[in-house]
């Protein structure tokens, strides 16, 4: 009796496994169509040639990345019987991780830094956000990412592990592998903790700022149809700046021991899996310029059949 319900138990795991293999491929799979669809339209419409969509183009890649590195390591191991990860190999996926999901924050800071000049310095917008100086602000993003992911994982991967290394995760993030050291991990956790806040609250206090901005001047445009474009672009922005810093932060900058693991597993699986699946359908659905641009690639396609 006890082998047969240990059986039945086994074919139910292996059947939600499935199942959430199944989700997570789909997932995977419209982030991937979804992110290089809107990189594609940016790249081939003229009218979407401006430093907003340039930044949306590299958002979609930078989500493209982050999440290639979590989801098909996770897809394996969900079916494999073997679901360990190399040294090296948990190396560079947290480094990758880290690069990207920063890089991430302060290229949402940028993005609402542009909408700040359209909006409240229409006159210099096209002087001073031009092609070299936005390509600079990526640049710097990618920079503060390089910089953050050197400095934490030298942090973790300094310490010394012994075993038995179980990570207690669905990929190697810092705070998981900071429970396998056998040391004092208060001076790690603190530098975890002080990093973090810098490198979310610095980004997050010049998308606040700037909002704050953007929205006084919406709030004075006389115009309806001014005020209601604005609207619309900046209020996309603004969701998926809300979701993405809300989840980095419940999730890096708590101190210690004030989340579960479980919940930030939960939180964990919603900021690198699907906030980059969300992305382009909040930029697309709420965007006029992006359905146009897909509306004329639509009836270009139809027209050449």
């Amino acid at each position: 009796m006890a082998h047969r319900e240990c059986s039945i138990h086994q074919k139910g795991l292996k059947t939600i496994l499935f199942l959430l293999f199944v989700a997570f491929l789909l997932i995977y799979v419209m982030t991937l169509v979804g992110n290089l669809g809107m990189m594609a339209l940016i790249f081939t419409d003229c009218r979407l040639h401006s430093p907003m969509y340039f930044f949306l183009s590299v958002l979609s890649f930078i989500d493209i990345c982050y999440s290639s590195v979590v989801t098909p390591k996770l897809l394996v191991n969900l079916l494999a019987s073997d679901k360990s990860i190399s040294f090296e190999g948990c190396v560079v996926q947290m480094a990758f991780f880290v690069m990207h999901a920063t890089t991430e924050s302060f290229l949402l800071a940028s993005m609402a830094y542009d909408r700040f000049m359209a909006i409240c310095q229409p006159l210099h917008y096209s002087s001073l956000m031009t092609k070299g100086s936005c390509m600079q602000l990526v640049a710097a993003s990618y920079a503060f990412g390089g910089i953050n992911s050197t400095v934490q994982t030298g942090n973790v991967f300094a310490l010394p592990f012994c075993g038995p290394n179980q990570v207690p995760h669905y990929f190697c993030d810092i705070k998981p592998l900071l429970h396998l050291v056998c040391a004092n991990t208060a001076t790690a956790e603190m530098v975890l903790y002080i990093i973090s806040s810098l490198v979310t609250i610095l980004p997050a206090t010049v998308v606040l700022t700037s909002y704050s901005l953007v929205w006084v001047a919406i709030g004075r445009m006389r115009s309806a149809a001014g005020r209601k474009k604005a609207l619309s672009t900046c209020a996309s922005h603004f969701l998926a700046i809300a979701i993405f810093y809300g989840t980095v932060i419940f999730t890096y900058v708590q101190p210690h021991g004030s989340s579960s693991d479980s919940n930030g597993q939960v939180v964990s699986v919603f900021y690198t899996i699907i906030i980059p699946m969300l992305n382009p359908f909040i930029y697309s659905l709420r965007n006029k310029e992006v359905k146009d641009a897909l509306q004329r690639k639509l009836q270009v396609n139809n027209s050449l059949c």
